[in-house]
């Protein structure tokens, strides 16, 4: 009897560390629970972190892009348009699937030319600059600017790598409107046998579209001159953008041709900043190294001023820059070739200045 009311003295005394236990036993469990769970949102962030990291590249929404109302993306590193094709400063996607970018040019036979990844053009000097060159006598490569290297930004003012022998002449046309003239143009280049590039703007599309598919059908480069023949410094990346590829896209829709990956600067003004975006979209850009005042119709220079200007100042790899509204021009134009021939001179396509292949086939 002593022992048994011993015993229940002493549980007694014991029963008020019961409650105690619990809850230290319940404390150490949420403490392991609250551990766990800062473990797994480490671990989270640490893989949200890397996947950022590793992804920047290709990010469509925040800091490097934002996303708009249609959930496409138009930003530094990618603009996603409405059919889902990526325009960016890494790589266009064209219709085929191709990816043409400064990062890694795909060519029609599905290899890519990766070179470096492409600097962004927000990151260069915008200092707007007109093209110039200093004309000589001598039949040789004209002086021109030498404050930006061209080679950079895939461009180009004449064939400055004329093998001894050689004289190879490359015809530019620019075509911001139809004056009357451009039929016959075209009817001397083929008596010549002789490749000319156009850069047309959109207008000129719409108002002939027969004129741009003979153009194509003949043989002849049809280049981009934006759709409204803009002052390229002056935009953002995303005008520029909108101009050039809406121009080459209203090609196709009303002509069933691809635009040729060629541009020219309206009036030749341009910068480090709008030469990358070209670039960046696929184009080599076009400058010349032989002009003359032959874009006034109300002042023309008169035919023998324009053959009188050829026979002076052409060099081999020369770019003519010729406007299809001026009538001197068209009167000139086949006493012009003729008297290149004599001199020796051949008439190239500018798929043959850049040793590409010509990409501009009709689709049916």
């Amino acid at each position: 009897m002593k022992n048994c009311r011993k015993d229940s003295v002493t549980i007694m005394k014991r029963k008020w560390m019961i409650p105690l236990l619990l809850t230290l036993l319940l404390f150490s469990g949420c403490q392991s629970a609250d551990s766990a769970a800062k473990k797994q949102n480490a671990a989270a962030g640490t893989a949200k972190q890397y996947s950022a990291d590793s992804s920047a590249d290709s990010n469509t929404g925040g800091a490097a892009g934002q996303s708009n109302a249609d959930g496409n993306a138009d930003d530094a590193t990618g603009q996603n348009s409405a059919d889902g094709n990526t325009d960016d400063a890494t790589g266009q996607n064209s219709a085929d699937g191709n990816t043409d970018d400064a990062a890694g040019q795909s060519n029609t036979d599905g290899n890519a030319d990766d070179a470096a990844a492409a600097p962004d053009p927000d990151s260069l000097p915008n200092a707007l600059a007109w093209w110039w060159f200093k004309r000589n006598e001598d039949h040789a490569i004209p002086e021109v600017q030498q404050e930006i290297d061209l080679t950079r930004y895939d461009a180009w003012y004449a064939k400055t790598d004329v093998q001894s022998g050689e004289k190879p002449v490359f015809l530019t046309f620019d075509c911001g409107y139809e004056n009357g003239y451009t039929p016959g143009i075209l009817d001397v280049l083929k008596k010549h046998k002789a490749p000319a590039a156009f850069f047309v703007c959109k207008h000129f599309i719409e108002d002939q579209p027969e004129l741009v598919k003979r153009m194509k059908k003949e043989g002849h480069v049809v280049g981009n001159h934006t759709a409204n023949h803009i002052c390229m410094p002056e935009n953002d990346e995303r005008t520029i953008r909108e101009e050039i590829a809406g121009n080459a896209d209203y090609m196709k829709e009303a002509t069933g041709y691809e635009m040729d990956p060629f541009f020219r600067p309206p009036k030749g003004e341009y910068s480090e900043r709008t030469l990358q975006i070209t670039k960046n979209m696929g184009y080599t850009t076009i400058f010349w190294s032989l002009a003359y005042p032959d874009y006034d119709v109300n002042n023309q220079p008169g035919a023998d001023y324009v053959i009188e200007r050829f026979d002076k100042y052409i060099h081999p790899g020369a770019i003519p820059l010729i406007h299809n509204i001026s009538e001197s021009n068209a009167q000139a134009l086949d006493t012009v070739l003729t008297n290149l021939e004599k001199e020796g001179y051949s008439f190239l396509s500018l798929y043959e200045l850049t040793q590409d292949s010509p990409s501009g086939k009709k689709t049916d």
